[in-house]
């Protein structure tokens, strides 16, 4: 007999059990998060949607407090104390430093002989300021993570690298691309401290009573964060299409500029490979290197750009977007590669710490060699 306190089984509710439904997932290799699908919408936003007359002025004001906003929040959530303390390795930093604003640049110059035959003289630009902004934060140390390697060393480098982009990229625009770029004028001089240097030197003043409020609510803040960056490419894209800007660019054009990027993340991944193993550093030192000194930061470089280039903001930031991703492709298969072989190559560290010459390192390095060489 059924017990008084518990409902006969006829009477119990009929509980409805859903079926998992499996979602195709994307392929391993190709790491399209929500941010790089919300920039494409945007885009494809404003080739729909331009905005024009009172409204893309509205656009550009509301623009202008988010580029001044977002570098408020990179000054307020870098530590400029962790910077300072990775001092110790300054042959590291250096490293990266000369990678992302000696090496790049001189690379970006040199692709000047591809005008105007290969590249239109608009997108050799976009290349260029490409070459020249800071190193990326959050996917250097994501992947050098990944890879097992030096992540104190990956975030340090991250921080200078920021910190020292907010004054030596327009510097280097201002120099290297001169008319282009907006050259020395007082009125780009007033844009850059207004808008960059004076919202990042505030973050940066006020860390000590924000720092932990940014950290609190730092899941938040990182949407505000993006979707500053949306209305960004919002507004350039949407002045480019108002001017005509767009039918200047060809799909064969694109896929011209896809190669030479290619190649251009190519050279500075084997350089940053066979470099820092030439100039001694241990394994996991050469997997930071090789993420920090190779990647571009596409978050600091969009409000650079619409600060420094205007209306032809649009294209100056199209090499980068497209490089942005092929970046996040490549080093996601490179960092699983070197992953793979850690095991290994953590019998060799140790090995390695007493005995910087010994055979077990000498395989891993050939083993990392081989990895970079096979993507």
């Amino acid at each position: 007999m059924p017990s008084p306190h518990r409902p006969h089984p006829s009477h119990r509710p009929h509980r409805l059990r859903l079926r998992k439904i499996a979602l195709p997932a994307l392929p391993s290799w190709l790491p399209l998060d929500g941010f790089i699908l919300g920039l494409i919408g945007t885009v494809v936003l404003a080739v729909l949607l331009p905005v024009s007359g009172r409204a893309a002025s509205i656009t550009d004001g509301a623009t202008t407090v988010a580029v001044a906003f977002l570098f408020f929040l990179y000054g307020a959530r870098l530590s400029t104390r962790e910077a300072l303390d990775g001092v110790r390795h300054w042959r590291l930093h250096l490293t990266v430093l000369v990678c992302t604003f000696v090496i790049f640049p001189a690379l970006g110059l040199a692709a000047r002989g591809l005008v105007p035959y290969v590249l239109t003289h608009p997108l050799y630009t976009g290349l260029l300021f490409l070459c020249l902004v800071p190193s990326t934060v959050q996917s250097s140390i994501a992947f050098t993570s990944i890879a097992r390697g030096n992540v104190a060393a990956a975030i340090c480098a991250g921080s200078f690298s920021s910190l020292l982009g907010v004054v030596v990229t327009p510097v280097l625009v201002a120099l290297l691309l001169g008319g282009s770029g907006g050259g020395f004028s007082a009125d780009s001089m007033i844009k850059i401290g207004l808008q960059l240097l004076a919202p990042f030197l505030a973050g940066q003043l006020l860390r000590r009573w924000i720092g932990g409020f940014i950290s609190r609510h730092r899941a938040v803040l990182r949407l505000v964060d993006r979707g500053s960056v949306l209305l960004v490419v919002y507004a350039a894209f949407s002045e480019g299409m108002v001017r005509g800007i767009w039918h200047q660019v060809t799909p064969a054009r694109l896929a011209i500029l896809l190669g030479v990027e290619a190649v251009l993340l190519t050279v500075m991944l084997t350089l940053t490979s066979y470099g820092s193993r030439k100039l001694g550093f241990v394994r996991e030192d050469r997997i930071t290197i090789v993420f920090a000194g190779s990647k571009k930061s596409l978050a600091a470089g969009l409000p650079m750009a619409s600060v420094l280039f205007g209306a032809q903001a649009s294209l100056a930031v199209l090499p980068l977007m497209l490089f942005h991703q092929m970046q996040l492709m490549v080093c996601a298969v490179l960092a699983r590669r070197f992953a793979a072989r850690a095991p290994e190559a953590a019998g060799a560290a140790g090995t390695e710490a007493g005995n910087r010459s010994s055979v077990a390192q000498a395989d891993t390095d050939s083993a990392d060699d081989a990895a970079l060489t096979r993507v």
